[in-house]
């Protein structure tokens, strides 16, 4: 699968393969609480990204041969002898991001001590109403797009900003390097600053249709990039604008993504503006703007009766463990939310969130939930609270998934859904503290800082060396990335992979 570079435009466009066999050993969850290992596998993907089989221990010519197809029909791509260990080189799927603000990826890190309203005004207005600069947009996005494709995302829902333009460049770049992603353009006809907002709610409506006639222009199919209806958050958005945001996206089909119960002080002031609501969900049911295609963002704060009626309507929520963390917003209590039936996906929340990983998020998802766990009265409510390794990851991937309308479609390693996968590799076994080193050589347990951050001993079950890369993993693991079938990141100069 070459890589194809322009270099008049400065873009990259990539080669879409034959039929191709992926062969070695394969991790996902299947379900929430069911990690699955497949080794000597081989996954039969079509030319147009869908997986057509998966044979557990057979080779990749036997799996052909099981399946008529002739030798010169595929290729097969696989950890090479040359390459990564197979003990330690597995096949995982893609990672969704079902929350992150790509317009603030300069910021991550930067928080001082402050809280969610006060960090708005210090960091983020700022930072967005900058945008109107199309070449500072185009500068920032095309690096935080390949940033988290780097990091093994395969689909992220964003925020843009209020510029039209900008927000249409965030599409164009997704689009050109293969990352899905849903893009919305951030809707707010008050509490920002006076140059950085809508001036009606007509204004934010039709700034909307225009960024979605755009997208709906780029990828007719929405096989990579869809719209997204992106009112900020009820505070910074009056009802009536809500309410035209919420019928257009009724009218169109369309995905809507906003912030809910995020931070003490926040529902305070939706009370306060919205007084006649019972509470925050409330706001949005009202305007319709909750519905099984609501991404709703945080929710650490929901009483019993909003989650009730999140999970009657439909609505997703994009757990930010790290953002929560880092704002002081709290813990949310995810288990309740899985219990209710919720759909719940994770999110890195850049810039509130301090890193473009969702490994990170899956991590800090398993530690909040621990924190909820120390506050729960009684041992059984304690361990009913925590989350399991196996339930983070499908977090980060099929539940992801859900999130973001690509449940049947993406998050797992079975037939008929798509391509979307990532090679982790572990790097090679460490070397035993005895072991000869030729005449001249470094010590061979010298620690090379530019590989693999996490150390394999060669005794560790598949299960220990994924729960490894869960805490101790990052993007130098990451040695390739696919959507659809095509090959949208590698790392370094080569994939590390063989083909034959």
């Amino acid at each position: 699968m070459p890589l194809a570079t322009s270099n008049t435009t400065n873009t990259t466009t990539y080669a879409m393969p034959q039929r191709t066999i992926y062969h070695g050993t394969f991790a996902h969850t299947p379900t929430p609480t069911t990690l699955t290992i497949l080794e000597n596998t081989s996954v039969g993907v079509s030319a147009t990204g869908t997986i057509l089989f998966v044979e557990p221990a057979l080779s990749a010519p036997a799996a052909a041969s099981k399946h008529a197809w002739p030798p010169s029909t595929y290729t097969t791509l696989s950890p090479s002898s040359t390459g990564p260990s197979t003990t330690t080189t597995f096949f995982f799927p893609g990672l969704i991001d079902t929350h992150t603000h790509a317009s603030q990826y300069p910021n991550v890190g930067l928080f001082g001590s402050s809280t969610l309203l006060s960090w708005l005004e210090t960091y983020t207005f700022p930072l967005e109403s900058s945008y109107g600069d199309d070449a500072r947009a185009r500068h920032v996005y095309a690096r935080a797009v390949r940033r988290t494709l780097a990091n093994g995302t395969t689909c992220a829902a964003y925020y843009a900003t209020v510029h039209v333009a900008a927000t249409n460049l965030l599409a164009d770049v997704c689009h050109a390097l293969g990352q899905r992603a849903l893009v919305g353009r951030v809707c707010m006809d008050r509490m920002s600053p006076a140059d950085y907002r809508d001036a009606s709610p007509a204004e934010a409506l039709r700034a909307t249709q225009a960024v979605t006639k755009h997208i709906r222009a780029l990828d007719p199919e929405g096989a990579l990039v869809r719209p997204v209806v992106t009112p900020r958050f009820a505070p910074s958005c009056t009802g009536e604008c809500l309410g035209v945001l919420g019928e257009y996206a009724r009218d169109e089909g369309l995905w809507t993504q906003t912030h809910v119960a995020e931070n003490a002080a926040e529902i305070a002031l939706v009370k306060e503006l919205f007084p006649e609501h019972r509470d925050y969900v409330d706001v949005y049911d009202a305007y319709g703007l909750l519905g099984q295609r609501t991404i709703l963002a945080h929710a650490v704060h929901l009483t019993a009766r909003e989650l009730g009626v999140v999970a009657a309507r439909g609505a997703k929520v994009a757990h930010c463990p790290a953002s929560n963390t880092a704002l002081t917003s709290g813990c949310a209590r995810v288990r309740e939310m899985l219990d209710a039936g919720v759909d719940v996906g994770l999110g890195t929340d850049m810039s509130g969130g301090y890193s473009p990983s969702i490994l990170e998020m899956a991590r800090q998802a398993m530690l909040v939930s621990r924190c909820v766990a120390m506050q729960a009265d009684g041992d059984e409510a304690k361990e009913m609270a925590k989350l399991s390794m196996a339930e983070v990851l499908y977090l980060a991937t099929r539940g992801g998934a859900a999130c973001v309308g690509l449940g049947d479609r993406v998050g797992a390693f079975e037939v008929g859904m798509d391509w979307d996968a990532q090679l982790i590799d572990l790097g090679r076994d460490v070397p035993r503290a005895d072991a000869d080193a030729d005449a001249g050589n470094e010590d061979p347990l010298a620690i090379d800082q530019t590989q693999s951050p996490v150390d394999i001993f060669g005794w560790e079950s598949w299960e220990d060396r994924v729960a490894k890369w869960l805490y101790g993993g990052d993007d130098r693991n990451v040695k390739a990335v696919w959507v659809k079938g095509r090959l949208v990141h590698r790392l370094g100069k080569s994939t590390s992979l063989g083909e034959s």
